[in-house]
């Protein structure tokens, strides 16, 4: 059963917040206890202290479980994996430049319900992590006690621990307090936490978007002190931030957080830029206000596992964000006071890649945002006339795949408070569905092709491989596009007249 120490022994006696929180805890960790007290004998037995430490223990006390544990250990990385490879049925040292061993456990070896989860943990020595100011990769210094390894941490609430096998709580930056009032602070001095690692800043976002807590004062005004330090640490440390960010139950309070902090003018400088640019459909918000909410609302949009855009869907909320980042150049005033942003589109996808490229991100993930933005206007483009055959179907051949990310894109992005115009506007989508769906059911919308194939086309026109052939495929795909499925006989029909019209 784990210890908390006693209220008597505390300048101050727990909050009822606090107390509950240990109820709360008791329950979590009690189950956690039959791996972690094996594992704390085995390091106590070889001469080593072992705590459990960080994301597990703050979750413990939210009422989470995690079958995924993070432990810390005076031992050193070599006599970590010694143990770890009696203990597991499967270990790794991937991470072990940096003190880390991992290993795993699998669940029905060991003749315990078969629906039980794996467990899998991560020990690292007791260490201190330094950057040098010239370098992005960190330097790491191992610690001798655990007291000091937490105060390595990022923040209070991830400095707690529990020693195993006695099950100790250790909380000597008063992280449950932190907890309790959910807030984010660092253990020690927010300056020097964020010139040693300055990707901290970043989990301040993220955590503020998983956890929903807000940001202590003095660490705030560090945050926004330092925050061009953030340039030392490389693209792909950020981006994996930025992702658990936004794929988090709450995104827009991890972005504000970047914003407000100035930390977004170094990681993803389009999205401030998009403040107090005012929409010309929605003149009672900013651009960057009306960004967050069709975030918000794409979100509310996403599925479950089981429907067309799973929840959380990266690609989604990235186009979402991203979507009108084009506006800010170009942005026109036009005669009589109106505004314009031409082609933002077009000129926003082009952003969309290049800053997605730059933080990183793989190429299927860049082509697809980029693309989204470019199509996000497309629906408004047929103004509010029924949509032909021919419509319909460049508008699915055009999104294709992204189709149904398409459709909640589109949908989201209508954020006015005119509820006469946003009725309007969802009709008018749901109306563009329903003619979707119908034509799905006569053509095969999803691979749409001409009548004819390369090989038929050279036949009929008696002429070999070459850019005639290409001509001609285009031709037949507009045909198809513009009157649906023609068949074979019409086709080569329409194909000889084109043909002979080319001179």
């Amino acid at each position: 059963m784990p210890t908390f120490p006693d209220p008597a022994s505390r300048a101050e006696p727990p909050t009822r917040a606090e107390l509950d929180l240990q109820r709360r805890a008791l329950g979590v960790l009690t189950e956690l206890a039959p791996s972690a007290l094996e594992l704390g004998e085995l390091f106590r037995a070889a001469g080593h202290e072992l705590a459990l430490v960080g994301g597990p223990v703050r979750d413990a006390f939210l009422g989470r479980a995690s079958t995924d544990l993070d432990f810390a250990t005076s031992a050193s990385p070599d006599e970590t994996q010694t143990i770890l490879a009696a203990w597991g049925d499967a270990h790794w040292d991937i991470g072990k430049e940096f003190g880390t061993i991992g290993a795993k456990r699998f669940a029905g070896k060991r003749g315990v319900d078969p629906t039980a989860d794996d467990v899998v943990v991560e020990v690292t020595t007791y260490r201190s992590d330094e950057y040098d100011p010239t370098s992005r990769k960190p330097v790491v210094a191992f610690g001798d006690t655990l007291e000091g390894d937490l105060s390595r941490r990022d923040f209070t609430v991830n400095a707690m621990a529990v020693r195993v096998p006695e099950m100790t709580f250790v909380d000597p930056f008063d992280g449950l307090s932190d907890l309790a009032r959910q807030v984010l602070r660092t253990p020690i001095a927010p300056e020097r936490s964020f010139d040693d690692d300055p990707l901290r800043m970043m989990r301040a976002a993220r955590f503020a978007a998983q956890l929903g807590f807000a940001v202590d004062g003095g660490t705030l005004a560090a945050l926004v002190a330092m925050a061009a330090r953030i340039e030392i640490v490389s693209a792909e440390r950020v981006r994996d931030e930025l992702v658990k960010l936004l794929l988090s139950a709450s995104p827009r309070a991890g972005l504000e957080v970047l914003v407000d902090t100035g930390l977004a003018d170094h990681v993803l400088p389009e999205l401030p830029a998009l403040r107090l640019e005012i929409d010309e459909h929605h003149r009672h918000k900013d651009v960057y206000e009306h960004s967050l909410t069709v975030l918000d609302q794409a979100i509310a949009l996403e599925t479950g596992p089981d429907g067309a855009v799973p929840a959380p869907d990266l690609v989604l909320r990235l186009s979402a964000l991203l979507h009108d980042i084009g506006k800010p150049p170009t942005r026109r005033f036009e005669p009589g006071g109106g505004v314009s942003f031409h082609h933002h589109e077009v000129v926003g996808a082009k952003m969309t890649a290049k800053r997605l490229k730059a933080l990183r991100f793989d190429k299927d993930t860049i082509k697809q945002v980029s693309r989204l933005v470019e199509l996000h206007l497309r629906f408004h483009g047929y103004g509010d006339g029924a949509w032909t055959d021919s419509a319909v179907r460049r508008y699915v051949t055009d999104a294709g795949p992204l189709l149904e990310r398409l459709h909640r894109l589109t949908r989201a992005d209508s954020t006015t408070r005119n509820r006469r115009k946003a009725q309007r506007l969802s009709a008018s989508y749901d109306d563009l569905e329903q003619r979707i769906a119908a034509l799905r059911e006569q053509e095969e919308l999803a691979a749409i092709r001409p009548d004819l194939d390369g090989q038929q086309i050279m036949a009929t026109l008696g002429i070999g491989p070459g850019r005639d052939v290409g001509r001609a495929y285009k031709h037949l795909l507009e045909l198809r596009m513009e009157r649906g499925p023609l068949g074979e006989d019409a086709a080569r029909a329409e194909l000889v007249s084109w043909w002979a019209d080319q001179g």
